[in-house]
């Protein structure tokens, strides 16, 4: 019996340790944000499309740095664009106590914008890192089990969301509002948005914290970037690469299939909460201890996609999890009750395992260009702000019901990625072998 290779180098413990953290704590600030698309509906009374800008400023900022922060990772290293990205995520985390003061949503899209730059610097270093912390033959399962602790990070955004922010929410409504004096609907906003600041300057705190700990530890020589980009080629080097990347039909359709990964997944759990309440005629605390649950079962369904693709292929399972949440996106518009409050949770456990396993899969066999192909796959996130704010659209006309039909169609747009992943190595492998066998004759 053959010696499996170790899931990750024994002198990269510690460094993998740290960068888990780093998962974690992108995991919180992502799924605080979802809550604040009703938060701030009902705070500045405005319609669902004009909330869902949050997700726009939050997702548009992961496309903007994701390039600027491969080019850091390919001149320096992820050492340094991991810090680069913690320092800005802090800043932006800390300017929502000043946002909260002035009592402006364009503020507190401005925070959101940094705070979010912050984690597509993190996230386009962090990713790549923990790819090459091991054998290359691990290098799925070592990312699925880092990106395992990213749902531990979304179960804390998401408690925090359920009992600082969300109970502290006014029960008044737009109508009622409409009816106050300026100073008690001033009132009323102040201590809404005091709740929102509170969380966000705590993570600003951890991250601070985590940055110390990344910055005094020291990062194996093997991980290192081996080339640097020469000033004054910067942009010849990069053309090459893009054109190369892009000529990749494999790494391309995996940057549109992560492009529907993220905006099925925000679409689902930014409007968690609008369903729940009409599901099921609850407030929205009812809808945020939902979230909560779907967080609990994607943490929980994270490990075991881990554990089975040590039997099971990445692909294979992508596939199978990513068709059944499209049948349970259509099982939740036939039923609006308990039953399709139901589907939609269960709609997390199979997004468990998406993200980090298209993410390897598109990396596989780049090479040098693995670090602006990764910065191609975070680019790829800004689909989470344009499909929420498709959805967000069908919200106001349709109906919250019916817009599960966009979250629908983008998981089918990921189950083709994976059938094509699965139809295209068979290929590679049977040529291969035709190949070797026309040689032995």
């Amino acid at each position: 019996m053959k010696n499996r290779p170790a899931l990750v180098s024994k002198n990269m413990y510690l460094q993998f340790i740290l960068l888990t953290l780093c998962f974690a704590a992108w995991g919180t600030a992502a799924n605080m944000t979802d809550p604040l698309v009703k938060v701030f509906s009902k705070t500045f009374s405005m319609s669902a499309l004009q909330a869902a800008l949050v997700q726009f400023a939050y997702y548009g900022a992961y496309f903007c740095l994701a390039i600027p922060a491969a080019m850091l990772n390919k001149k320096f290293s992820y050492k340094t664009g991991v810090l680069t990205g913690l320092g800005c995520a802090a800043i932006g985390a800390f300017m929502f106590y000043p946002a909260s003061q002035t009592m402006t949503y364009s503020y507190f899209l401005a925070a959101l914008f940094i705070l979010a730059g912050g984690l597509s610097i993190l996230e386009t270093s962090a990713n790549p890192y923990v790819m090459c912390m091991g054998s290359e033959q691990t290098a799925t399962r070592r990312l699925n089990l880092a990106q395992a602790f990213n749902p531990v990070g979304t179960n804390v955004g998401v408690f925090l969301a359920a009992t600082l922010i969300l109970p502290n929410l006014d029960k008044a409504d737009a109508i009622e509002r409409s009816l106050m004096s300026q100073s008690e609907l001033k009132q009323v906003i102040s201590h809404e948005l005091s709740a929102v600041m509170t969380p966000y300057v705590g993570m600003a705190c951890i991250l601070v914290i985590i940055w110390l700990a990344i910055a005094f530890s020291r990062a194996p020589a093997s991980i290192k970037p081996q080339t640097k980009i020469a000033t004054n080629s910067t942009s010849f080097v990069l053309s090459k690469v893009l054109n190369r990347l892009y000529q990749n039909r494999h790494y391309r359709f995996g940057v549109i299939a992560q492009f529907f990964n993220v905006g099925a997944q925000t679409c689902v759990w930014t409007f968690t909460i609008q369903y729940t309440m009409k599901a099921l005629g609850g407030d929205e605390v009812t809808g945020g201890e939902v979230l909560q649950y779907s967080m609990i079962l994607f943490l929980l369904s994270r490990f075991i996609m881990t554990w089975l693709m040590g039997f099971i292929r990445p692909a294979k399972l992508l596939l199978l999890m990513t068709s059944t949440a499209a049948l349970l996106s259509v099982f939740m518009l036939l039923n609006v009750n308990l039953a399709g409050v139901v589907a939609l949770v269960l709609i997390s456990a199979c997004l468990s395992l998406v993200f980090p396993t298209i993410y390897a899969l598109a990396l596989k066999d780049l090479g040098e260009d693995t670090k602006f192909g990764a910065a191609g796959l975070v680019m790829a996130i800004v689909g989470g702000a344009v499909m929420s704010m498709t959805q967000a659209w069908v919200i106001d006309h349709f109906g919250i019901v019916i817009s599960f039909v966009v979250p629908a169609g983008c998981f089918l747009m990921v189950a083709a990625y994976a059938l094509f992943d699965l139809t295209n190595t068979q290929t590679v492998k049977t040529t291969k072998q035709t190949h070797a066998y026309s040689h032995s004759i």
